[in-house]
């Protein structure tokens, strides 16, 4: 099985760093070992994450981004399915017929959950504790204090990026990204009849380094969207997140109206802001 060494936070897209890779829970011994399986070793690695990063993903375009040939990546890609750390992912083929669908390669939830917090344990213990002394609302403060911190730390990018959303909400995934929750965006444009303010953004997350615990409680997804709404300055709606079973956390963020800013920026818990699970719209292909 695979574990990883120092999970949160991870490297941002285009960095150059790489998750460590630890084999049998201690990390590859690079001394002793041979340098074909060294080269195999650091080859998977790499696959592995460019699955984290841009899955879906097939194999061809792994390939075309690693500069493998398609018999090399799927060689890694049979190995870390073996293994259990990715999976296979059937999408339909964009105006599909009758084709069959294209097999796209995800983090599996083994994969997800060895990217997890070690201390994730003892945090569900605790917060269940909390919740069955204090309430479902104690839990939702603690949550909301979390997620307090990382918007006032987001707030000063995502402002100087002005008041276009897509800017904004670009400015939001950078930070993601250095948090650790290998972050993108893709912009949706409205296609004629629809109007031009129909266009949208997705913001996408590969990764959450929180996702045993939004499973076994929801609410710190639900808080998490509402720091999103305030931060773009208008209302989100979540598509899907990691933790109700989705291959990847998806935010629709409509960008047909300039963001709204003091007090007339969304606030938490405005009835007008959504939660969605659509497990099928995750990722924009």
């Amino acid at each position: 099985m695979y574990s990883m060494t120092n999970p949160t936070p991870l490297p941002q897209a285009g960095s150059g760093a790489r998750i460590r890779v630890l084999r049998g829970g201690k990390p590859a011994a690079r001394g002793g070992s041979s340098p074909a399986v060294d080269s195999d070793e650091r080859t998977r690695d790499r696959v592995l994450n460019a699955v984290l990063e841009h899955g879906p993903v097939s194999a061809a375009e792994l390939g075309d981004l690693l500069g493998f040939t398609p018999a090399a990546v799927r060689r890694h890609l049979d190995h870390l399915s073996r293994e259990g750390v990715i999976e296979v992912k059937r999408v339909a083929r964009a105006g599909a017929g009758a084709g069959r669908p294209a097999r796209r390669y995800v983090l599996s939830s083994q994969g997800q959950s060895t990217l997890g917090d070690d201390y994730l344990n003892i945090a569900s213990s605790a917060l269940t504790q909390l919740e069955e002394i204090a309430g479902a609302e104690a839990v939702r403060a603690f949550a909301a204090q979390r997620f307090a911190d990382m918007e006032r730390r987001y707030a000063p990018e995502v402002e100087q990026a002005g008041s276009d959303i897509t800017a904004r909400a670009q400015a939001l995934s950078a930070a993601l990204s250095r948090d650790g929750f290998v972050s993108s965006t893709a912009s949706i444009e409205a296609k004629a009849p629809l109007p031009a303010a129909l266009s949208s953004v997705q913001l996408c997350q590969g990764h959450c380094p929180i996702q045993q615990l939004a499973r076994q409680f929801p609410v710190f997804c639900d808080v998490e969207t509402e720091m999103f709404s305030r931060l773009v300055g208008v209302d989100v709606r979540r598509l899907s997140t990691l933790a109700r079973g989705g291959h990847v956390c998806t935010t629709h963020i409509p960008t047909g109206r300039p963001a709204a800013t003091g007090p007339n920026a969304p606030r938490a818990g405005q009835d007008t802001l959504h939660e969605e699970s659509n497990h099928l719209q995750e990722r924009p292909l």
